[in-house]
């Protein structure tokens, strides 16, 4: 369900976050916080980022700030999604020690908040469906995520100023949302293009204060998303590397971006679908209750592939082809597709600037480094 563009005046934009309180949802969007836009509590309009935008390159990130009107004119920040519905770190259950020395286990149900969510991109919908399908969708339905996903409200709004480091369009997620969202946003210099995405977001809109869009609104943000693909220079070989990834395992690639990779799973933090954790006991000092938590992990620590008093993945080249093959090949045999959206946060993030696409594109050619 996806309902026709009309057209937000700038400076209605309030009726919009307004609509969201009054339906019962706290507000998030995007924000300066340490220099970065990253994602926090929203409650006026004007703490939105307007004239900011990100200068990205590969371990590089940097803001800078112009006379634009423009509140969304920058790529990603840090985080995604992912935070809101598979939390960094939780309780799943407890287990206390009654006075007749009995065992007791309970569920621990996560603290929901109804939460809309203002500025999503098109790549960090399609990793939330990547996250769905993992959480949601397989055999066993996790009730946490579920709890946290089902009380968010998303508000896209399609990328028109992609980063150096971006390449959506080669993976088919972006720059323009066309599912997954509630409402979804083409910002233009004077207000917003808004379409409804489900019926909730169809309840939102009915009560803002729009006006019919022009067939100019229209051509210039038809315009907007033609340029953010055509300013991608990155781009993965394939939507499929599966066979290609895996027909060079001993390519000599691996040895040399482990002589430069940290192992320090930036790549893995920021990644928006990546879902790698490890699950250990916080027992309390008085020995009669203990708390099982899980807690986001990487491919990339030692205890990841701890298995029988032995680390089967050693070293870092070997946790590298690891996430690599994974993300890139193994996933299409689990969910039909690749596991990278193209965001670029990886290339972004990374402390020496190791970039997925040309490290992807050298081994999967066969080539020397």
């Amino acid at each position: 369900m996806v309902q026709g563009r009309q057209f937000l005046p700038r400076d209605s934009l309030h009726t919009l976050l307004d609509g969201l309180r009054d339906a019962g949802y706290a507000c998030l969007g995007p924000q300066l916080r340490d220099g970065a836009i990253v994602l926090d509590t929203l409650d006026k309009v004007r703490d939105l980022p307007f004239g900011w935008h990100d200068r990205q390159a590969p371990g590089s990130y940097r803001l800078e700030r112009d006379a634009s009107p423009r509140a969304f004119a920058w790529a990603t920040g840090p985080q995604a999604l992912k935070p809101l519905c598979f939390a960094p770190r939780e309780a799943l259950w407890r287990v206390g020690r009654g006075d007749d020395g009995v065992l007791r286990f309970e569920a621990v149900a996560p603290a929901v908040q109804r939460r809309a969510v203002i500025g999503v991109r098109a790549c960090d919908l399609a990793a939330l469906r990547l996250q769905d399908r993992h959480f949601l969708e397989g055999p066993h339905r996790d009730p946490s995520y579920a709890a946290r996903r089902e009380a968010l409200l998303l508000v896209a709004v399609h990328c028109a100023y992609p980063a150096d480091t971006c390449f959506c369009a080669s993976t088919g997620d972006g720059p323009e949302a066309r599912s997954g969202f509630d409402l979804a946003l083409h910002e233009l210099d004077e207000g917003y293009l808004v379409e409804a995405g489900s019926e909730r977001g169809e309840a939102i809109r009915a009560g803002l204060a729009l006006e019919p869009a022009s067939s100019e609104h229209l051509e210039r943000a038809a315009a907007q998303t033609r340029r953010a693909i055509a300013v991608q220079s990155r781009s993965l070989p394939s939507r499929d590397l599966r066979k290609a990834l895996f027909a060079h395992l001993d390519h000599p690639r691996w040895e040399e971006v482990a002589g430069r990779c940290l192992a320090c799973g930036n790549c893995t933090a920021v990644c928006p679908s990546c879902f790698c954790h490890a699950e250990i006991e916080r027992p309390a000092l008085s020995g009669t209750t203990s708390e099982h938590l899980r807690e986001w992990d990487s491919c990339f620590t030692a205890g990841h592939s701890y298995m029988a008093g032995v680390v089967l993945r050693r070293d870092t080249r070997l946790r590298y082809r690891q996430w690599l093959t994974h993300k890139l090949g193994s996933w299409v045999d689990q969910y039909g597709r690749s596991g990278c959206v193209g965001c670029g946060r990886c290339i972004s993030w990374c402390p020496v600037g190791i970039d997925i696409t040309e490290e992807a594109a050298l081994i999967c050619q066969g080539q020397p480094p």
